[in-house]
């Protein structure tokens, strides 16, 4: 049944049928396209699908093509329809000539609300924002949204409507990445010269994704066959970074990239003159990474993307006065293959391979000891997708497989005095199987649905590591007119794959668990409801709501590692329940010299534990009840521009001690609620300056200074209690220091394109 209702539209074809592809005057496929068509004074509507293709059956007659996308002019075509057409329409970038200068009008906008709240962003119209390398950091970009955490400093995850890091999905070119940023997060973790656009999902209500019980991140990298060699990268301090499209043929062609740090040869030598007292003799710190995008057209109707990632970071920090050797190696490699293939004109059909792993291992030495602690986890999976129409209702299913392997902690310690110890193997395996389908039928003239169902079987082993799950997805969006726009969603989400967090700041020791031997799959629900206003060409405003339910969640109350023979990694685990609700909103202004938004989220996150706080209800560790972010961009003229980024946050949560006490002479420290008190709010100031020696479509050259945290704001990343005795040995006096990664952070890059 489910076959035959993928393809389905194969059969039954109507006697006229009009198709096509919508592509811009650089040969980019334009998807989202609204493609409207007039006949006989009926009017219909189609969406270009992802690769900018639409179809429709329409009766016999004359008729016109009025084709919208934004950005770009508004085309028409009329025709006398008699038989089954194809057309091929290119339209052309909105500008305006004044005074013999060439102004653009209407660029594509750098962020675009999409149904249910999700977003689009535009890395090109969002490269004058600050950022330490000069290039666009993803994921801080992300943090400037709605519904999304601020992480704070020395801290690269994301934390999305109330959930965990581990509870968020990064797709690259359609494959997942495991690994999610550098040291700290610091360093933008994407090279974004390689990436087209970014898709954000905040609820995963797409049926086709699954595996995570908050968002979806969408990474989609150049899909376009260069038609000349093209150079472009970034040259910095800290860093720098190089892009080559290089055409192979004219069916082919390719995109490669890398990024190299030399931290090591200018950060460190800086940082040690300032630290003569320091403890810490020496320590190295440096990252690549690497992409490559092939494209080639096997024929008319197919064709062959691979893409590629592999990111690597090593961390090493000597200290000879208590003879102490650390070292710390993680890194992403993932590879994905993927056919396209176009059936008919209202169908077409995506098949992909990937493979993809994270590693981290830890070794440490001090005297005669020797420790190491690794970790991995391994994707192997095939993923199909049909996307077809039916009566005019578009559709797509598809299934995946994915075959797990994950190792969550391997503990090996030597010793010249003891044997050595190794902890038992609990290496995992699992395999998961999914099929799903989507379809947005208009239910009427202004009420269309987003409806979706994933199916998924997972299975560890035994039958009792087996889990059958459906996970419907739905979204109803309401347009009274052309200015207004409503929302409603429902998703409900099992995660299988479950991140363990051992360091409350961004040091990759952190482990990967599959859901066996007892450990049941975490799971999600979501209600959300929101609205979407066009205040004017310019202007346009967003409110929303949502709640969600989780069950299952993981703690892991101990450090990197728990030495403890007598226990297992399933003992030290423990299991709850979470809730998150809240409200946010946007303004955005997408036109004009000055561009930006601003974004407010106030929301509530709280868990419950049967072995933590009693068994009480206790706020999440980054429970921050306000999130306020202002972000803008000026455009002076054609060589100056500039960047802002103001953040507010409040401060997330952590257990402090209520009282000490003396037993045998010895301070002993008192504890009430889990999470009892807060860091300080988060405030912080960027700005940025852009100066441009050549700026057109194909060639730049632009100098970036960007400042990190301007005002110089301590915004510390956490609190160490330091006790005393009194001089009267009766009582003690506890003073806190905070700790912070940096008060200011300038830097300088030039980016450049030829």
């Amino acid at each position: 049944m489910f076959f035959l209702f993928c393809f389905s539209s194969l059969f039954g074809q109507s006697s006229i049928k009009i198709s096509g592809k919508v592509k811009s005057n650089e040969g980019l496929n334009l998807s989202r396209a609204l493609v409207t068509f007039d006949i006989n004074k009926d009017s219909s509507v189609v969406v270009t699908d992802s690769l900018g293709m639409f179809s429709s059956n329409l009766k016999s007659g004359l008729v016109r093509l009025t084709i919208n996308h934004f950005g770009y002019i508004q085309k028409q075509v009329s025709l006398s329809l008699k038989k089954d057409t194809i057309l091929s329409i290119v339209l052309e970038k909105d500008m305006l000539f004044l005074k013999e200068v060439l102004v653009s009008s209407n660029k594509k906008s750098s962020i675009t609300t999409l149904s249910a709240g999700k977003l689009s962003f535009n890395l090109k119209e969002l490269s004058s924002l600050p950022t330490i390398l000069g290039t666009t950091d993803i994921i801080k970009l992300l943090q400037l949204t709605p519904g999304v955490q601020n992480s704070g400093d020395a801290n690269g995850y994301l934390y999305v409507r109330g959930g965990d890091p581990g509870h968020n999905s990064i797709l690259y070119g359609g494959t997942p990445i495991y690994g999610m940023s550098h040291l700290l997060g610091v360093f933008p973790f994407y090279n974004t010269d390689h990436i087209q656009e970014v898709e954000f999902d905040k609820s995963s209500s797409n049926a086709k994704y699954g595996g995570r019980l908050s968002s979806t991140t969408l990474l989609i990298p150049n899909k376009k066959i260069p038609s000349q060699l093209t150079v472009q990268g970034n040259l910095g301090l800290l860093a720098s970074q190089i892009t080559l499209a290089v055409p192979v043929g004219k069916k082919s062609g390719l995109f490669i990239s890398g990024r190299k740090t030399y931290i090591d040869e200018i950060v460190v030598p800086i940082l040690n003159s300032f630290s003569k007292n320091s403890d810490v003799q020496d320590m190295k710190y440096g990252f690549s990474d690497g992409n490559l995008t092939f494209i080639t057209e096997i024929s008319k109707n197919n064709s062959l993307v691979v893409d590629a990632f592999v990111s690597a970071d090593k961390l090493k920090i000597e200290d000879s006065n208590i003879a102490l050797t650390t070292g710390l190696k993680w890194g992403n490699f993932s590879l994905s293959p993927t056919v396209i293939s176009k059936l008919s004109s209202k169908t077409t059909m995506s098949n992909a391979v990937y493979f993809t792993q994270y590693t981290n291992n830890l070794e440490m030495q001090q005297a005669t000891v020797q420790m190491g602690i690794s970790s991995f986890v391994q994707d192997f999976g095939f993923t199909n997708s049909v996307r077809f129409l039916v009566n005019e209702i578009p559709f797509e299913s598809g299934l995946q497989y994915t075959f797990h392997k994950l190792q969550p902690q391997k503990i090996e310690i030597n010793s010249q005095i003891a044997t050595a110890i190794e902890e038992q193997n609990n290496l995992i395996k699992a395999n998961e199987f999914a099929v799903f389908a989507t379809a947005k039928p208009k239910l009427s003239d202004c009420l269309i649905a987003e409806l979706g169902l994933r199916i998924n079987y997972y299975s560890s082993g035994s039958k009792s590591n087996s889990y059958l799950h459906l996970q419907p997805r739905m979204v109803l969006n309401y347009y009274p007119n052309k200015k207004f726009s409503f929302y409603t969603s429902y998703n409900r989400q099992n995660q299988y794959l479950s991140l363990i967090t051992t360091s409350s700041v961004g040091i990759p020791t952190d482990f990967w668990l599959a859901s066996s031997d007892g450990i049941s799959p975490q799971t999600s629900d979501e209600f959300s409801i929101g609205s979407n206003q066009t205040i004017s060409k310019n202007i346009a405003t967003s409110f929303g709501g949502f709640y969600r339910a989780m069950k299952n969640l993981l703690e892991y109350p101990y450090g990197v590692a728990q030495f403890n023979e007598m226990s297992t990694l399933k003992d030290d685990l423990l299991v709850g329940k979470g809730t998150a609700y809240g409200v946010e909103m946007m303004l955005r202004k997408n036109n004009g010299k000055f561009k930006g938004w601003l974004s407010y989220t106030l929301s509530w996150s709280t868990r419950n534990f049967e072995e933590i706080n009693d068994g009480n209800t206790y706020f999440a560790k980054y429970d921050r009840r306000h999130n306020l972010s202002l972000v803008g961009m000026y455009d002076l003229n054609l060589k100056w521009n500039f960047g802002v980024t103001q953040i507010f946050s409040s401060g997330n949560r952590f257990t402090m001690p209520t009282s000490w006490y003396f037993i045998n002479n010895n301070p002993v420290k008192e504890y009430s609620e889990y999470n009892n008190a807060q860091m300080p709010n988060y405030i912080r100031t960027d700005l940025s300056v852009n100066y441009f020696f050549i700026k057109s479509s194909k060639k730049e050259s632009v100098l970036n200074f960007s400042i990190y945290n301007t005002f110089i704001i301590e915004n510390p990343i956490y609190v160490v209690l330091n006790v005393k005795v009194n001089e009267d040995k009766q009582s003690v006096i506890v003073e806190t220091e905070k700790k912070y990664l940096y008060k200011i952070l300038p830097s300088i890059s030039w980016r450049f394109k030829f």
